[in-house]
């Protein structure tokens, strides 16, 4: 079974999404004119705007939530097993692809925004790529593939992924104990998720709104002074990630295990732009112009790749610590940090890894929530049929800890490619929507701080919101 998973993760990601994954970010680049770099600082700008309801999502709160599923273990262990089994050339590859990859997000979440839905009795907003799938592309099938998919991707694959990596860091320590130690760990975690979850959906947000910035900040820090205390060969470890990079020899020689294609899946698992994740966050905020929200979810694939896996990539080749197959995923890292912070190294990975984890765990299941709603004819189930569906996420979570790595990273992989395979083609049908409201946008920006939109704008008469 596991050699069947590989075999499908490795013709997934080549050629197919290598080839998917390319077209669509350098056209969306091109057919936005490179908005990821025209309108960063106007992302900046609108990322602390407040909504004229207090009890509405911010755009900010929108970013920590998919910021909690993306800034998750894939900047510890994911950047580290792209490393030791791609090569360091990997971290090009990954810094490739978030920048052509931003443009998708701006596509796929400023879509999310124009085809949102209203919660009559909450007044709260919703939507995403299976919303837009069905009104705009008219396709029931494909919105409904689409949930299915990201729930196995979000409620299990990426959560078995996050508890395997969460305990695997433990077993630095002397108490590790490959039988017992994953089982008590997988059951901790589990017990702290069921906790959150059983608070209802907005201590999500609340507690990824201040868990996410301050989780990040610290790991950049500890990032910082690894890379100060050996910034002497710095240049030589860009050098060497550029030249592996472009090792074109080794990288036709065994593709699917090459630098570029961890590059990419590894990128890809870390900042999801366009899996179609974010714009489940992104429909939620409150905004006067959907192309705000696509502008605030750029930054969230800066924010996880440009810094925080360059932090983790950087750290490691420059701390003197030879990456191989063995140091892969958390070890890696841990080994990294001991050059400078000695025993406290491993620690200070362990608690940082915990924090990962656990707002990625929530991250996730945020999602499946909306997902399940969209499936139970866009209303949320009621609470015994939640409670159900959370038990599940939570034992989920449990297994995860205990089950083969390779098993872990190939159900991630394919799960998450499925939905890329769904979401990508559709918003390249959709993209000519987008482009239009971001003229628009730039048209009233021109004369007005705060743009406001209505969907006769840009020839849309039939939709829930922006009448």
């Amino acid at each position: 079974m596991l050699q069947f998973l590989k075999a499908m993760d490795n013709v997934m990601y080549y050629p197919i999404l290598l080839i998917v994954l390319g077209f669509a970010a350098f056209y969306f680049t091109g057919r936005t004119r490179f908005v990821q770099v025209r309108h960063f600082r106007e992302s900046l700008r609108i990322i602390f705007e407040k909504p004229a309801d207090d009890r509405a999502v911010s755009s900010f709160q929108a970013l920590m939530v998919s910021t909690a599923s993306r800034v998750g273990t894939g900047n510890i262990v994911g950047v580290s097993t792209a490393i030791c089994m791609g090569g360091p050339g990997a971290v090009f590859w990954m810094w490739l692809l978030a920048f052509f990859g931003a443009s998708s997000a701006f596509i796929e979440s400023t879509l999310a925004q124009i085809f949102k839905k209203k919660n009559k009795e909450t007044g709260e907003y919703f939507g995403g790529p299976a919303y837009y799938i069905e009104t705009a592309l008219h396709s029931k099938f494909f919105a409904g593939a689409f949930v299915v998919f990201l729930i196995l991707t979000y409620g299990v694959g990426f959560n078995m992924l996050a508890s395997f990596n969460l305990q695997s860091t433990f077993a630095a320590y002397e108490f590790y104990h490959p039988k017992n130690t994953p089982l008590y760990i997988g059951a901790i975690l589990a017990l702290l998720v069921a906790i959150v979850l059983f608070g209802g959906g907005k201590r999500i947000v609340r507690i990824t709104e201040i868990v996410v910035p301050v989780m990040g900040v610290l790991y950049v820090l500890a990032s910082l002074i690894v890379l100060l205390a050996h910034v002497t060969i710095i240049p030589s470890v860009v050098h060497l990630v550029i030249q592996d990079a472009f090792n074109f020899k080794a990288i036709f020689s065994g593709m699917a295990g090459s630098c570029m294609i961890y590059g990419i899946k590894r990128g890809l698992y870390s900042n999801e732009a366009g899996v179609g994740s974010a714009p489940n966050a992104s429909a939620s905020a409150d905004v006067t112009h959907p192309v705000k929200q696509g502008l605030v979810q750029m930054l969230s694939v800066y924010i996880d790749t440009l810094l925080l896996c360059s932090a983790t990539a950087i750290m490691c080749l420059s701390s003197g610590i030879l990456p191989s197959v063995k140091l892969s995923g958390a070890p890696y890292v841990q080994q990294a940090l001991s050059t400078v912070f000695g025993s406290f190294g491993p620690i200070f990975i362990t608690i940082a890894m915990i924090l990962f984890a656990f707002t990625t765990l929530i991250g996730n299941l945020y999602y499946v929530d909306n997902a399940v709603a969209y499936l139970n004819h866009k209303k949320k189930p009621g609470k015994g049929a939640m409670t159900i569906i959370h038990i599940i996420c939570v034992l989920v979570i449990f297994v995860g800890a205990v089950v083969p790595m390779d098993a872990a990273w190939a159900l991630a992989d394919i799960s998450m490619g499925l939905m890329t395979l769904i979401n990508l083609p559709a918003c390249f049908l959709l993209s000519s929507i987008v482009i239009h409201a971001l003229r628009d946008y730039e048209e009233k920006r021109k004369t007005v701080e705060h743009p406001a939109f209505k969907g006769e704008d840009i020839g849309l008469y039939d939709l829930d919101c922006w009448q």
